[in-house]
């Protein structure tokens, strides 16, 4: 499996040096805004024929498409933050790339009366693109971090084994 990782903070190199006891990992690029902070991360799992590191702005979706596209991964793994999380996961659509972030799309208050009513909640976004994800054929899985990812999964064991 070929896995492209946007973000090459804390989260991105946890998952690189997860990713480096897994052979099933074919390759691994690291991507950043700073590419010296990639190529570090890159340079610590120490076999540069499994991991690479590029530079991307993951505010820029165009350019977040052709390094998809250069690269031809699986998967793309979004390890930032949430606020890039819409040219990311646009990105991925375009290029028919399977799409994986912790972080569902930020809230946004409402345009005209945002102490009033609920503007654009968390992972809206992200819903609303469900059914065209599905025609195209592709798969996106959100907000697969600790929360709400392993909250949902500590209470559904809780339901389960211990009520």
């Amino acid at each position: 499996m070929r896995v492209l990782i946007v973000g090459a903070g804390g989260v991105g190199a946890a998952v690189a040096a997860i990713a480096r006891r897994r052979a099933f990992i074919e390759h691994l690029t690291l991507a950043d805004v700073d590419e010296r902070r990639a190529a570090a991360v890159a340079a610590r799992m120490g076999d540069d024929r499994r991991f690479a590191s590029a530079r991307v702005d993951a505010s820029d979706e165009a350019q977040l498409a052709e390094l998809i596209a250069s690269i031809a991964p699986d998967a793309v793994l979004n390890a930032t933050d949430p606020r890039f999380n819409e040219p990311i996961f646009n990105a991925c659509f375009v290029t028919g790339t399977t799409y994986l972030d912790m972080a569902m799309t930020l809230s946004k208050p409402h345009s005209e009366r945002p102490y009033e009513e609920p503007g654009v909640k968390l992972g809206d976004a992200q819903f609303a693109a469900a059914r065209q994800w599905e025609e195209a054929g592709l798969l996106a899985l959100v907000g697969i971090g600790v929360e709400p990812g392993l909250s949902d999964v500590l209470a559904r064991y809780a339901a389960d084994h211990l009520f």
